[in-house]
């Protein structure tokens, strides 16, 4: 685990957020670089196939492009992005050695049938790195919405700390919101 500065206000993460129309082959990724006092500093774009297997790829991709050294945690809206495009967390830890922290905003009882259903002959490879994300952790933010996150590299106490020195209102984390606006945009 990565000793966070929780404290320091020029705390940054990158957020990364996608967004994809029905019958788009690519999905765009828009990554922002924000700090603890909601400054934007960087942003990066990056795409991943729908119903693929390149996110974390992508994601990795996106943060070597930045080349930074300041970053001190990766946020990311979601870990089954693009259609069943399965971000593995662990691999973009493994690689940065930053935190990573993924987050949901709807409860669910996981998504095998779907997978089934989506991917009748290759449904176990993705069912697989599915359920190697593990366990989900409900945290409630300081605004009173809930969140659903997967960390990787740090706790899940220090994982709500940064939600909610990141949320500004609502249920969705400033720099993720920012990052959707622009995956949205181009």
């Amino acid at each position: 685990m990565n000793l966070l500065h929780l404290e320091k206000k020029g705390l940054r993460g990158l957020s990364i957020s996608e967004s994809f129309k029905q019958g788009d082959v690519k999905s765009k990724l828009a990554g922002v670089v924000m700090r603890r006092d909601f400054v934007i500093d960087g942003f990066v774009f990056g795409t991943c196939t729908v119903e693929g297997d390149d996110a974390t790829k992508s994601i990795l991709e996106m943060y070597e492009k930045l080349e930074r050294s300041d970053i001190n945690f990766i946020l990311i809206s979601g870990l089954i992005i693009a259609m069943y495009n399965v971000v593995d967390v662990s691999q973009i830890y493994k690689k940065t050695r930053l935190p990573v922290i993924g987050v949901t905003y709807e409860k669910s009882s996981g998504i095998q049938d779907a997978i089934r259903h989506h991917f009748p002959n290759s449904s176990q490879s993705k069912i697989a790195q599915y359920e190697k994300l593990g366990q989900r952790h409900t945290i409630t933010l300081h605004s009173g919405y809930d969140l659903h996150i997967r960390t990787e590299g740090c706790t899940v106490k220090d994982a709500k700390t940064i939600l909610d020195n990141f949320t500004l209102q609502g249920a969705i984390p400033e720099p993720l919101r920012v990052a959707h606006l622009l995956a949205k945009s181009v």
